[in-house]
């Protein structure tokens, strides 16, 4: 019989690469579309998990941009937390034997005391989106403590092909290409000093599947374990389609956030250590890749 798996935020770019991956494996996967399971809604989660019945939950729905949160702390809150908690209820009450995972992030950590994070760095967010994660890794924890097998993986930034376009690194690689197809004369971004911690998204949610493979449930970090600064990525951008970026973007301040964490790199050696877990698509790789389907993409 073939393992079922349920995956909330199906459509986004983690789902959309976590489906290949499971169904490459042999799952029957059921995944869910915010119009047609609303993850704030308890009954709608119960009923979608009784009719599922999967052997292993990836739940990666979330309000997940930083900058939205700013502007929607409550509804960032609802669909976070509460949307967390009513997919745990259901799982425990529907079924308890099944595994969880849960896409919890790095901004949980926030101003960090140290670098690189670990999985037992206190948690100090810094804004409304870091705070909804905060709460539901918690929660999950708390479920794991009552016996359910559940895993709180934290993200750090990750990217690929199929990011949306509001995130920085694709903003870049989609304004390079458009430039150079003559489509636009320029890039305005905020602060490229700012540093982060990119991994291929690809590589993300194997460790996602790897986490649930394990005999015992635990918190994983999943990062690269490099910073890079938002800088390089213009650079290789501009780079790959040909042109001197610094006759093209312009700093402008409305993109920059005011609350932000400064630098965020993470700890890998436990993932790699217990789930034989390593990014192997570097970051310039990465960036290439992103810029080159961006220019494919305007054909």
């Amino acid at each position: 019989m073939k393992p079922r798996a349920l995956i909330t935020g199906v459509t986004g770019q983690d789902g959309w690469y976590l489906r290949e991956l499971l169904e490459s494996k042999g799952y029957e996967v059921y995944g869910w579309r915010r119009d047609e399971c609303d993850v704030t809604d308890p009954e709608q989660v119960r009923v979608a998990v009784q009719q599922a019945q999967p052997n292993e939950i990836y739940h990666l729905a979330a309000q997940s941009h930083v900058g939205d949160s700013e502007d929607a702390g409550a509804e960032t809150q609802r669909v976070n937390v509460q949307g967390t908690e009513n997919l745990l209820r259901s799982t425990q009450r529907e079924v308890p034997e099944a595994r969880f995972f849960f896409a919890s992030s790095c901004h949980v950590f926030g101003d960090a005391i140290e670098t690189p994070q670990k999985e037992t760095t206190p948690f100090q967010p810094v804004n409304p989106y870091g705070v909804s994660k905060l709460e539901a890794t918690l929660r999950v924890r708390a479920a794991r403590q009552a016996g359910l097998f559940a895993v709180n993986g934290f993200l750090y930034n990750h990217e690929s092909p199929r990011r949306g376009e509001h995130f920085v690194t694709q903003k870049i690689c989609r304004g390079a290409a458009a430039i150079a197809a003559g489509q636009s004369r320029e890039l305005r971004l905020g602060d490229t000093s700012m540093q982060r911690d990119w991994s291929d998204a690809r590589e993300i949610v194997r460790g996602m599947w790897l986490s649930l493979q394990t005999d015992r449930p635990d918190d994983f970090i999943f990062a690269s374990g490099e910073a890079h600064a938002v800088q390089e990525v213009v650079e290789i951008a501009f780079e790959t389609v040909g042109l001197d970026w610094g006759k093209y973007v312009v700093c402008d301040d409305q993109f920059n956030r005011t609350a932000d964490p400064v630098c965020l790199v993470g700890d890998p050696s436990k993932a790699r250590a217990v789930l034989d877990w390593e990014p192997k698509n570097g970051f310039r790789e990465l960036i290439v890749e992103m810029t080159r389907a961006a220019q494919r993409a305007l054909i």
